[in-house]
């Protein structure tokens, strides 16, 4: 795919242009960069490029994280180890930090004034209640299954003032004016919850090549027993499960530079994949930067994912999103008025240092090496998966900026099979909310490294932004938009081959 002209106005933002890939540009803002030299970048593009040879592994892939990567655990703890190059001083933040994200906040006020602060409302009571054992959520797997990691998000269509005026493409949408931007299942004693999450499902049975059928569920979600009052009449809804946290400070220090290089927004090659930046509005600096994390790319860096995790999830305020009620709207009047958790020393109920701890936590959550590399059926399956085209979203693997402060991070080959951009899935897919750029059929590609192991950890195997997929081959058929032809490719294979792809995939 070719670079888009957002390219210049990304360089334009940022501050500095990137002609060796290596300069500060929008996206990099928050990280401490040494820029890479010509024979550096002429040394990742070798070492970057697609197989070619799929008769053995390529050189280094069994290390998905580089030197970051762990060995692999046969317990549900697979993710939740440090960074294999952390040192031991900070092995220590690490486990202060997991401690953090463990917690378990109340209500306040508390004797406990270090934990308190938590709602009015919300939607889990500490981080590992929704990413358990730092894995996927789920949707709630029958009438007595709660939805702990899993919510709506709501919002209504904006006009076109309230779109973010330095964001060419920003698709406005405003706050539903009685819910906010998420409704939360939970609050605490002698407050009402918002909602009841109800999904009903339908079933359709898929036939593939040679008799094989796969059932795939369609879901419709509502917002059930309301407690503030009828949702606006042009509320939009979309669910989204928990995602896995592994990696995620490698994923920020891909240089925003080749994120963007393989953008396409008019399909300029002909491919039929137009991967596209989301650009979003950054609290910390102030100004408009690559959107990275969340399904659909929302949020730029993992300290503003944590923080808006902490005010929206557990209604917890921090130095960068202060309100001391949370989620709550000026129309909740009784939450804006309650007693908060940030009253005392802290300043806000979780302070800076606690922020900070949580986001180097979440920075260093190693991710496991690659199983059964060699093996016949997983080449067989990687090679079809390249042939096929997949590898157009999935882009095998990037190469870090040399970190000065962050060691871990530090110019790593790593494998997390995404170009980090947003595709258009197609309407089977489609939770028609618009965020920043992205549109209401548009999805972040989800990183694949770990995903073999989701069921060990989770104790699951549900997958998408939704689990409505109950298996590998299901998430598979769910591909549709950008991703169709791919989709029909391996309904259109043998069983064998297909068999192949599945095995690849659970190797990562």
């Amino acid at each position: 795919m070719k670079p888009s002209k957002f390219i210049l106005a990304a360089a334009l933002l940022g501050s500095a242009a990137f002609a060796d890939g290596g300069g500060v540009i929008l996206g990099d803002l928050h990280l401490n960069v040494v820029p890479r030299t010509v024979a550096e970048a002429a040394r990742i593009a070798g070492a970057t490029a697609l197989a070619t040879d799929f008769s053995k592994p390529s050189r280094f892939e069994e290390r998905s994280a580089g030197a970051a990567t762990v060995r692999v655990l046969k317990s549900a703890d697979a993710f939740s180890q440090p960074s294999d190059n952390i040192s031991f001083e900070d092995e220590l933040d690490f486990k202060v930090g997991n401690g953090l994200f463990r917690k378990l906040w109340v209500s306040s006020p508390s004797s406990t004034l270090a934990s308190d602060g938590l709602g009015p409302l919300y939607n889990a009571r500490s981080c590992q209640r929704c990413h358990i054992k730092d894995g996927r959520g789920h949707p709630p797997e029958g009438p007595d299954d709660n939805s702990i990691s899993m919510f709506l998000r709501v919002s209504i269509p904006g006009n076109p003032e309230d779109a973010v005026a330095e964001i060419e493409g920003y698709l406005a949408t405003l706050p539903e004016p009685n819910y906010g931007s998420q409704l939360q299942d939970f609050a605490i004693q002698g407050y009402v919850a918002e909602y009841a999450l109800e999904i009903t499902y339908e079933e359709e049975i898929l036939t593939l090549a040679e008799g094989q059928t796969v059932s795939l569920r369609h879901p419709t979600y509502a917002a059930g027993n309301l407690g503030y009052g009828p949702l606006h009449p042009d509320a939009m809804l979309s669910p989204r499960v928990a995602p896995q946290m592994i990696g995620m400070g490698l994923l920020e220090a891909i240089p925003a530079a080749d994120i963007l290089a393989g953008t396409d927004p008019e399909d300029a090659d002909g491919d039929g994949i137009s991967g596209r930046a989301n650009i979003v509005w950054s609290a910390v600096h102030d100004q408009p930067m690559l959107g990275r994390f969340g399904l659909k790319a929302g949020s730029p860096t993992v300290q503003e994912q944590s923080a808006s995790a902490f005010l929206g999830d557990i209604g917890i305020s921090s130095p960068i999103f202060t309100a001391g009620a949370g989620e709550c709207t000026d129309l909740q009047t009784d939450c804006q008025t309650a007693i908060h958790g940030d009253g005392d020393d802290r300043g806000t109920e979780i302070d800076a240092l606690g922020l900070e701890l949580v986001t180097f936590y979440s920075r260093n959550l190693g991710v496991p090496a690659r199983r059964n590399v060699g093996d016949a059926q997983v080449l067989r399956g990687k090679e079809l998966f390249y042939d096929t085209g997949c590898t157009a979203c999935h882009k095998p693997s990037f190469v870090t900026h040399r970190l000065e402060n962050q060691p871990e991070q530090s110019f790593q080959l790593i494998w997390p099979y995404t170009d980090m951009l947003l595709h258009d899935m197609g309407p089977g897919l489609a939770d028609n909310r618009p965020e920043a750029r992205a549109t209401g059929q548009e999805w972040r590609t989800p990183p694949l490294w770990g995903i073999g192991l989701t069921e060990q950890v989770s104790g699951h195997t549900y997958f998408l932004h939704d689990g409505r997929a109950r298996s590998l081959l299901e998430a598979v058929m769910w591909h549709g938009g950008e991703a169709q032809d791919q989709r029909d490719a391996v309904i259109e294979m043998s069983t064998e081959d297909r068999d192949a792809i599945i095995s690849f995939l659970e190797s990562l």
